[in-house]
């Protein structure tokens, strides 16, 4: 397994609960959906799995214990695409950003430069490249920022939100790319077209609780479970459900 939660609890305030005794484990390979309302959890999954947070129970990733003495490892081997690319993008040019991460992890600068331009390339913003971030619109920031996670290559990928900002375009780009990684993805977002175009799994979340972990399929077709737990169907599949 590459990522396990066994019992994990979290509150930000020590009373309210955010996550009550969640447990999942996810294989090497897979791509899952973290879907839920707002304030279901969703992204302090993300923040635990990094730890940004630390919750009770037992986390690990990447075969490893979630602790003070494993975090830089876990971190190495996982990328996470924020949900606001402003927080993300820190250095004066998309370039910089990118060769960040795979220079302070002892890569040559010959093969930092071969993955940035691949990754640039594969998403197609190769004009980018030596562009200042302020100076790009927010949806050529959001592409940068996951050109920057891409770049470090690592074994688990974390997506808060990756759609958020695009035109229709690059939104199409970036399921595509998503599809053809081969990383571990675990991704959270509100935009449930994306996540049944890129997700084989999904885990609904709700009040801080698992209530549905299986084929995206199944659940992303489910009305009544998805009403039930303050969400719709996919935009795709709205129509489909009228005309029945």
């Amino acid at each position: 397994m590459m990522i396990e939660f066994e019992k994990v609890s979290f509150s930000y305030d020590g009373e309210r609960p955010i996550l009550d005794q969640v447990s999942f484990s996810i294989g090497k390979g897979e791509s899952v959906g973290l879907i839920g309302a707002n304030g279901a959890g969703k992204s302090t999954i993300l923040k635990l799995l990094l730890g940004l947070l630390s919750g009770q129970g037992s986390i690990t990733v990447a075969g490893r214990k979630m602790c003070r003495e494993n975090l830089a490892e876990i971190r190495q081997k996982t990328g996470f695409v924020l949900q606001d690319s402003d927080n993300q993008m820190f250095m004066p040019t998309v370039y910089e950003d990118m060769i960040f991460g795979p220079r302070n992890y002892g890569l040559s600068k010959e093969e930092t430069e071969r993955r940035v331009d691949t990754v640039l390339a594969r998403l197609g913003l190769t004009e980018l490249k030596h562009r200042y971030n302020h100076k790009i619109s927010g949806g050529e920031k959001r592409m940068a920022a996951i050109a920057t996670i891409l770049a470090m290559e690592p074994e688990i990928i974390l997506m808060d939100e990756p759609s958020t900002a695009l035109d229709p375009v690059n939104r199409r780009t970036v399921i595509n790319t998503i599809c053809a990684l081969p990383q571990t993805k675990l991704i959270a977002s509100h935009d449930l077209d994306m996540i049944l175009d890129t997700c084989q799994r999904v885990i609904l979340l709700s009040h801080g609780k698992i209530v549905a972990d299986g084929d995206a399929q199944t659940i992303l077709r489910d009305k009544a479970l998805l009403e039930a737990n303050r969400m719709e169907l996919p935009f795709c599949l709205q129509g489909m459900a009228r005309s029945r």
